[in-house]
């Protein structure tokens, strides 16, 4: 799954500029309509996932889908182990 992650990546970063192009010709109010309609069946045209929208956070080190910490880059279980090897600056166990 990480590998098919890594796949949309590079598909997103090949087709974010002619995304970008097509997008802002659809958004253009000022285009004609046949224009607009050709740059949404071109959009349309493009891979799946070519879509960033596609794209999901995974842990670093497990891969896991869930429970993905943005700052950190680790899925939950993943964070709290390293926060207890004392492995993440700043960062310990709350307790009151």
């Amino acid at each position: 799954m990480t590998e098919r992650e890594k796949k949309r990546e590079q598909v997103v970063a090949r087709h974010a500029a002619k995304r970008r192009a097509l997008k802002a010709v659809i958004a253009d109010r000022g285009a004609s309509d046949d224009e607009r309609w050709d740059a949404q069946t071109a959009l349309q045209k493009l891979p799946r996932n070519a879509s960033p929208v596609r794209l999901r956070r995974r842990c670093g080190q497990t891969g896991r889908p869930r429970g993905v910490y943005r700052k950190f880059g680790l899925g939950r279980n993943k964070l709290r182990e390293a926060a207890m090897r004392g492995d993440v600056p700043g960062l310990v166990k709350a307790s009151w």
